[in-house]
């Protein structure tokens, strides 16, 4: 079973609710490079004090900072066997640096839905902003209404969450994704991972079967 994998798919596409059933049913973390800056920030490690210097100014946060977490990252224990990358690389550069960085990515799976569902999805999300856990009204409620399972603080909806971000935010992300997976492609074949996309717009029983048929080594 291929246990080294990053899953790419655009926002509202699935990566969170399927990304936390592979991890748990082949016992490999599964890594968001969103979760790593807020533990830095709120670790206030070395990396935390300077991506916190830059989020008042409006900055991106730079590649090289966000890959110097990830080496941190990769190099735990519990990764010793494999890892899932929720949504990194997130561009072309992050992907070659990632490929530099000699991290032996063995398969890159795109969750493919269609625009006008993922609008939808996206409307009825909802968060707990401390942890980024994430829920659906309807696809994927809380246990109980409007708080986190775990914590019971309450839920909120993102402001990138309303609909003309959305659109914007796909618009980003279809420019993105078709380098990346040219990139994939162009490694020589010893390199090259398995490259798959799956229909995501299903039901949650076939894209999983479908998800782990394609990690079957």
């Amino acid at each position: 079973m291929l246990k080294k994998i990053v899953l790419l798919g655009a926002p509202g596409a699935g990566k969170g609710t399927h990304g936390e059933v592979l991890c748990r049913e082949l016992n490999i973390p599964r890594i968001s490079t969103g979760d790593l800056l807020r533990e830095a920030v709120q670790n206030r490690t070395e990396i935390g004090l300077r991506v916190e210097a830059l989020m008042p100014t409006g900055q991106l946060i730079s590649d090289e900072i966000v890959m110097e977490l990830l080496a941190e990252r990769l190099q735990r224990p519990d990764c010793a066997e494999g890892f899932l990358l929720d949504g990194f690389p997130r561009t072309q550069a992050q992907a070659r640096m990632l490929q530099d960085g000699s991290v032996a990515v063995e398969a890159v799976i795109e969750l493919i839905v269609p625009d006008d569902v993922i609008i939808d999805r996206m409307a009825g999300r909802r968060i707990h902003a401390p942890s980024g856990r994430s829920y659906h009204l309807t696809l994927r409620p809380p246990a109980k209404e409007g708080v986190d399972d775990v914590t019971g603080e309450p839920l909120t909806c993102r402001p990138d969450d309303e609909a003309s971000v959305v659109i914007k935010r796909l618009a980003i992300y279809h420019d993105q994704v078709g380098p990346i997976l040219g990139f994939y492609r162009g490694l020589p074949e010893a390199l090259r991972p398995r490259l798959a996309t799956v229909d995501a717009d299903r039901n949650m029983p076939e894209v999983q079967d479908e998800l782990f048929r394609l990690l079957d080594a």
